[in-house]
């Protein structure tokens, strides 16, 4: 991107959580309290999470997909979450024992749980099993022997969905594409161990095969490639008679000020579409996250040091990183930033904002616009930090992760508190 590419003007509203707006003195409030109040309470780094925000979108995919709608917990999970998305009428995806015990300290029904994983355990699965969990997404033979295994000492037979890989590749970063053959996830069609597993399935006493899974990939912007997916395991599933069909999840959300995803609406009207002309009898489902959590919360950071080098750029480094936000290092994220106390003003300063670990590929936003003359100990701030922020945050050069508040109607609560270096050193062995 060249300099006459990079937006000067303020940072829209439309990439800010839904009850965003601007207070007197040109201040962001999210949930009808001002960030800088926020900030001076909790610290920085603090992520920020519009609680009427998650709540609408859960509704908004419930409506649009229908019953059996599952929230990817991997997106985003704490207690807090998980007892959310229940009240609000979805199911709960999770991908581990520790998602799957925080579905269950948040009483979630076992029923509403559906458990993923391509690398399931003996202790996981046995859990699952005896807390009730509505739909086990098998991923391997191996897992199919394991569930045999288990059923040959207590009796129980799992509900199952086989996870099948269609051959299709989803457009979005290799890293997170994840239905092409060539994928550590679930049972090729083209190789026939899909039609292989259906048979197995078929022998086995210790489940009962209820539907096929597929999942594509993530950040997935393009809705035609859901339809071709959809193509490749229609047919393969509708044959086979079975009740449900689910079709993942993996829809993008905008990120830059550039870019525009379709809605969870619209994506549900295009799998209606593409099911109905594909002639489907089974109950379909699907497992939003990212479009749920993403654009609900906002990172907020305090500057520490500004670096600048004449002819070559501006730095400016801020008490986070990739830390709380790995994404730009991990797939080459785009993120875009501005000054939470002063939203009105034109973004003329061009700045690289980078964290403080000891990483150079330790950079949040590459070609930040902000307002001019922003100083140390200011607030800055990145929208779209609700899905995969806090929850693929790491610590890092012994950094602990930052405290996480839901906001609504001029009400903020702690839903996981900041770590401290005593939390980190609690881990450690004399």
């Amino acid at each position: 991107m060249n300099q006459s590419e990079i937006p000067n003007g303020p940072i829209p509203l439309s990439l800010l959580p839904d009850s965003a707006e601007i207070g007197r003195k040109g201040e962001l409030l999210i949930g009808g309290i001002s960030v800088d109040e926020l900030a001076n309470e909790y610290g920085t780094p603090l992520f920020i999470y519009d609680e009427d925000h998650l709540r609408s979108r859960c509704r908004e995919a419930l409506t649009a997909l229908g019953e059996g709608t599952a929230y990817a917990g991997k997106a985003f999970l704490c207690v807090a979450m998980a007892r959310l998305v229940t009240e609000e009428g979805l199911h709960l995806d999770v991908a581990s024992e520790g998602e799957l015990r925080t579905a269950i300290a948040a009483e979630v029904p076992g029923e509403s749980i559906v458990l993923h994983g391509n690398n399931k355990s003996l202790d996981e699965l046995s859990l699952a099993r005896s807390y009730g969990v509505g739909r086990v997404v098998v991923d391997s033979f191996d897992e199919l022997h394991r569930l045999q295994q288990l059923h040959q000492k207590d009796g129980l037979v799992s509900s199952i969905l086989l996870r099948v890989t269609p051959g299709v590749e989803a457009h979005t970063h290799d890293y997170v594409s994840t239905g092409q053959n060539d994928s550590k996830f679930g049972f090729g069609i083209d190789s026939g161990a899909a039609t292989e597993a259906v048979e197995e399935c078929a022998s086995s006493s210790g489940v009962d095969l209820v539907g096929i899974h597929q999942h594509i990939g993530s950040q997935v912007f393009r809705v035609d490639s859901f339809a071709r997916a959809l193509e490749v395991v229609v047919a393969f599933s509708e044959p086979l008679g079975l009740p449900e069909l689910s079709v993942g999840g993996g829809l993008g959300v905008a990120y830059l000020e550039s870019e525009s995803a379709p809605s969870i609406t619209e994506w549900g009207e295009m799998l209606r579409q593409a099911c109905d002309g594909l002639g489907v009898q089974a109950r379909v489902s699907a497992e939003p996250g990212r479009s749920i959590a993403a654009q609900a919360a906002i990172t907020v950071y305090s500057v520490g040091t500004i670096k600048e080098l004449p002819g070559i750029r501006t730095y400016m480094a801020v008490d986070g990183g990739f830390g709380d936000n790995p994404r730009p290092m991990l797939y080459g994220s785009g993120y875009t930033a501005f000054a939470p106390n002063r939203v009105t003003e034109d973004r003329n300063s061009i700045t690289r904002i980078v964290g403080k670990h000891c990483e150079s590929s330790d950079v949040i936003v590459r070609e930040a616009s902000l307002p001019e003359n922003l100083g140390i100990g200011d607030l800055v701030a990145t929208p779209v930090t609700g899905a995969y922020g806090y929850s693929m945050a790491s610590t890092y050069n012994r950094m602990p992760r930052p405290p996480v508040l839901f906001v609504s109607q001029g009400k903020a609560r702690l839903v996981i508190r900041g770590e401290s270096v005593e939390d980190l050193l609690t881990l450690d062995v004399d």
